[in-house]
């Protein structure tokens, strides 16, 4: 990682707006018309890896460890959702986030995020040999 005390206090923003197929009915995960929670996931992700953009080295990357995730409201289809997500801690190779999720001023998810840097070509490597492994001989 590039300038850690940099990354610290770095913001990261993401927006969608939900559609008919972003519904927990349309994932199967009920019977409203409500943004399926999943969603909200993905769109702290992408305001996490928003927020490091300007500080990972070439070949650099995260992966989510960990996620907690409290909605505190639901929104329909067609809402427009803007998301942040801010890097508070560094803990080795571990970035910690605090997220949060808008509608206009109504506040309906928060978060903490933990992501772990990892170089992608040994990283990728080893997943493959693991999943290879895991194959041959299966438990």
């Amino acid at each position: 990682m590039e300038n850690m005390a940099g990354i610290i206090g770095a913001v990261g923003f993401s927006v969608m707006t939900i559609r008919p197929a972003d519904s927990a009915v349309a994932m199967g995960l009920g019977d409203l018309p409500i943004a399926a929670p999943a969603h909200f996931v993905t769109l702290l992700e992408s305001a996490a890896l928003a927020a490091l953009a300007d500080h990972l080295q070439p070949g650099e990357t995260t992966r989510m460890l960990s996620i907690e995730l409290h909605c505190l409201d639901a929104v329909g289809i067609g809402c427009q959702l803007r998301a942040t997500a801010t890097c508070t801690e560094i803990v080795g190779r571990d970035l910690h986030f605090v997220c949060d999720i808008y509608e206009g001023n109504r506040h309906i998810a928060q978060a903490q995020m933990t992501r772990a840097t990892v170089e992608r070509v040994s990283f990728l490597a080893r997943t493959a040999a693991q999943s290879l492994n895991s194959q041959i001989f299966p438990q």
